[in-house]
């Protein structure tokens, strides 16, 4: 079969399944089959694809077409620039978050950065990529997702020390001078949630208002924060004063809340003092 049929039967079956981005992932997946660059599909058109290869792109096609994330298909997900691994172990990393790492680099004077359910550690190694002086610590309490950071970790050839643990629960005494987090944040009976159906559930969902998890970091982050250390945390886009209100009661100053490109609020921040 031609590499020009194959690609418009996949681009075709995509379109009849309501695929939004149905010639871009038609052309990912097969690029992922053939382990060829884009331009390749082009100047290759008239090739003819062996049987095997055909088999796997219709195999992948299949899955897209049953709603799983293009990400999770072909291994990767860029984020910062970086080709993150990303595996049903972890969220996908989205657009939107890029601002809590926008956010982390204006602390210049920060010297130590925690990030809190580190996930495939796109924040904490965007963050690391940026500033390789910093002393760079993660942890999630995920196994396997600890295994795809230390890989990205790995990958980009930057040190970041991974600790497995509930939130702050295996830190001991450890001080730092900016905690990230992007926690969940997802009210547990959110209509959005079926749109999620392939990640993990845990890394999404936080209570009935979405809060629980921002609410106990907030609370405990008090006690690991050096005196003039910043909390930043991602938040859903109708969160921003509530987690302010939650900032606040919790004896947080200067607290902010910064927009996404969408316009919605997604980042909101606050320093302790002691």
């Amino acid at each position: 079969m031609q590499l020009k049929a194959l690609l418009q039967e996949g681009r075709k079956r995509l379109i009849s399944s309501g695929c939004e981005s149905a010639r871009l992932d038609a052309d990912l997946l097969l690029m992922q089959v053939l382990n060829c660059p884009r331009s390749y599909l082009i100047t290759h058109d008239n090739d003819e694809i062996k049987d095997r290869f055909v088999v796997r792109y219709r195999n992948l096609i299949s899955r897209r077409m049953a709603g799983e994330p293009i990400a999770y298909i072909v291994g990767y997900k860029e984020f910062w620039g970086l080709p993150f691994k990303v595996n049903k172990d972890v969220l996908i990393p989205r657009p939107d978050t890029e601002l809590i790492v926008e956010t982390a680099l204006k602390f210049k004077q920060a010297s130590s950065v925690l990030d809190l359910g580190t996930g495939s550690g796109a924040i904490i190694l965007a963050i690391k990529h940026e500033r390789p002086e910093i002393k760079a610590f993660a942890v999630d309490i995920s196994d396997g997702a600890l295994n795809v950071a230390k890989e990205n970790a790995a990958l980009f050839n930057l040190d970041v020390i991974f600790i497995k643990s509930f939130w702050f629960s295996g830190l001991k005494d450890a001080k730092f001078d900016l905690i990230v987090s992007n926690p969940p944040y997802i009210e547990e009976n959110d209509e959005h949630l079926k749109a999620l159906s392939f990640e993990p559930i845990g890394a999404l969902t936080s209570g009935q208002d979405g809060l629980d998890d921002i609410r106990l970091i907030v609370r405990e982050s008090r006690q690991f924060l050096n005196n003039d250390g910043a909390l930043l945390l991602e938040h859903g886009y109708n969160q921003g004063k509530r987690v302010r209100d939650i900032l606040t009661e919790n004896g947080f100053s200067e607290v902010m809340t910064l927009k996404d490109l969408g316009g919605n609020e997604r980042v909101t921040y606050g320093i302790f003092r002691k």
